[in-house]
């Protein structure tokens, strides 16, 4: 069974950064894409980034491009999602999302990890 579990969020003012987290564990992720998606109060979840960890390649939605990177360091099994230039519009929970297929994993991954709430202040 695959888990991922996130941390890094928290609370910033508008124009701030943060570094979301994102470990997983119970099995080898050569072969796995992760990514992250997130959900606004009263909105549907959506897509943010993603990594494809055996042949590299990235993606990003507009809605964060340019202001996020997206990275991986395989000898932790962990992925990270550095956050630039904050807005209150980027408040939401932050799930990170694992898959074994990168076309999949930016519109039905498999799996889920539970949140991580970030708040940005005006």
């Amino acid at each position: 069974q695959v888990r991922v579990v996130e941390s890094g969020g928290g609370l910033v003012q508008a124009g701030g950064s943060l570094r979301l987290s994102c470990a997983a564990s119970g099995r080898s992720f050569g072969h796995y894409a992760m990514g992250w998606f997130r959900q606004a109060p009263g909105k549907e979840r959506e897509f943010v980034a993603a990594i494809n960890w055996s042949g590299g390649g990235w993606m990003y939605a507009e809605s964060l491009k340019g202001r996020s990177t997206i990275s991986s360091d395989s000898a932790k099994n962990t992925v990270y999602l550095q956050m630039n230039s904050l807005q209150p519009e980027d408040t939401a929970v932050y799930y990170c999302v694992a898959d074994s297929s990168y076309s999949a994993v930016s519109v039905n991954p498999q799996y889920w990890g539970q949140g991580t709430q970030v708040t940005v202040s005006s």
